[in-house]
């Protein structure tokens, strides 16, 4: 791929609108831009500030396009570091096509997914880590996920794993010193020192690592499988939850035969409700490739909500503590939510009676929620009791979450790197082989921030971005 050239994309989302942005950047930007737009003032491009916007005409030969706004962002001022020309135009399709295609005949080249982002990074812009995040920041649809995209776009991440660098650099080089005088027997690097500091990376590595686990759920949405039997009010909860008629809702047993899944944001967290099939014994065919369907999807599930409805005297159905011991003995580490639906049924008082005496009997069950997800209530305590399966205290402490899985790997393998590097330490193992595991840290760190990438990398990271951006 050349990166001298001008390039061009629709910034915004394909199709008619009010307005289109379409974006160039590159060396000829402004001089393209010069060459077809007539300022309503008489303005020359090139000659005015950068972060300015003109009104004008798009010109191709004597026809007059759209009327537009151009935005100038001068080299190294810009999002790119390149010379940047955005042009606001108005939204039809046609007069889109139109302005890209007369560039294009300019000599213009059209943006792969992601190269304004690509031109950021190789140009200094941004580092690698704050480029992904850009992407996630695009693709965040909950307020946890924009908050931890934004934290690591602004660098917060990157800076922690740079400090940790450039200190273990430092050492690394006293260590590197060291050799060229092998034969004098001295020491530049206090080994004192560079075992609280190898501490203090492992600690902060590990921690990293376990925010793993919290920030991949948040990025991705915390799956949430709804079970029980047949008719017990699934496919309602569902329909409670987003807050429409997402699944079919009968009185026939078996009336979900697959899985339904939708996303909704819960105190600003992604959570993916799946509805599955009833369990029950059955000899339909397609009844039962349901109920194994929905075996498959707890074992997705990071959260499981077992639905049973309150018998007419206010007790639990018949087989509801069996069906549940299966549950929690096939899967021990999932979070249980027992929920006892149908409390429409009784008055305030009776239901206040019910909670008690079921709450109390079953002491092996955690987490006991009634609702009716007929009528929504207990609807309020039971997202609440979701959100508390969710550690937002880093959220709230604006800490350092890891959400990358490529982050995570290179996290993993800085982390036993410098578990050798300390047993070096503390085998006193010569300067040469703690310099050769000091060096394969320093390149897991690298990896992180883009110190070292190759195309491969770049390739399949920018792949996966929106063309525009």
């Amino acid at each position: 791929m050349i990166y001298d050239n001008t390039i061009i994309a629709l910034a915004t989302p394909s199709g008619a609108g009010a307005i289109a942005v379409i974006r160039l950047s590159g060396k000829q930007a402004i001089l393209f831009a010069e060459n077809h737009f007539k300022s309503v003032s008489g303005k020359v491009l090139k000659e005015q500030k950068t972060h300015t916007i003109h009104l004008g005409h798009i010109i191709d030969k004597n026809r007059t396009i759209d009327e537009v706004l151009v935005s100038l962002f001068k080299n190294p001022n810009s999002y790119t570091g390149e010379d940047v020309v955005e042009i606001s135009c108005h939204g039809s399709n046609y007069i889109q096509q139109e302005i890209i295609q007369m560039f294009l005949r300019e000599g213009c080249r059209m943006a792969t997914a992601g190269e304004f982002t690509l031109r950021a990074f190789l140009n200094g812009k941004l580092d690698l880590s704050q480029a992904e995040a850009v992407a996630d920041l695009i693709s965040s649809d909950n307020a946890a996920s924009h908050q931890i995209a934004i934290q690591q776009m602004r660098g917060g991440f990157s800076s922690e794993i740079a400090k940790l660098r450039e200190e273990l650099l430092n050492f690394a080089s006293l260590i590197e010193l060291e050799l060229d005088f092998a034969e004098e027997d001295v020491e530049f690097a206090d080994r004192t020192q560079f075992k609280e500091l190898v501490d203090r990376i492992i600690f902060v590595l590990k921690r990293l690592i376990d925010s793993f686990a919290v920030g991949n759920v948040i990025k991705n949405g915390i799956p949430v499988a709804i079970v029980g039997e047949p008719n017990v009010g699934k496919s309602t909860l569902l329909n409670a939850l987003l807050n429409e008629d997402r699944a079919i809702v009968s009185e026939i047993a078996g009336t979900t035969r697959d899985t339904i899944e939708d996303e909704i944001s819960i105190g600003g967290i992604g959570f993916r409700f799946i509805d599955t099939a009833g369990i029950r014994d059955t000899i339909d065919v397609v009844e039962s490739i349901g109920i194994k369907k929905t075996f498959e999807k707890i074992d997705q599930a990071q959260v499981v909500v077992y639905i049973s409805p309150l018998t007419p005297e206010g007790g639990i159905a018949h087989g509801t503590l069996i069906e549940i011991e299966k549950i929690k003995n096939k899967y021990p580490l999932k979070n249980l939510i027992v929920v006892f639906n149908k409390i429409d049924m009784f008055s305030n008082e009776k239901i206040a009676n019910i909670q008690s005496s079921i709450v109390n009997r079953q002491s092996s069950i955690e987490n006991i929620q009634f609702i009716s997800a007929k009528t929504g209530q207990g609807m309020v305590e039971f997202k609440n009791m979701l959100l508390d399966f969710v550690n937002t205290g880093a959220l709230r402490n604006n800490d350092t979450i890891v959400t990358n899985s490529r982050h995570y790997d290179s996290l993993i393998k800085a982390l036993q790197e410098v578990d050798k590097v300390k047993f070096g330490l503390e085998s006193n193992l010569s300067g040469d082989l703690l310099a050769i595991d000091i060096r394969q840290a320093l390149y897991h760190f690298g990896e992180i921030t883009g110190e070292i990438t190759n195309d491969d990398l770049l390739g399949n990271i920018f792949a996966n971005f929106c063309i525009g951006k």
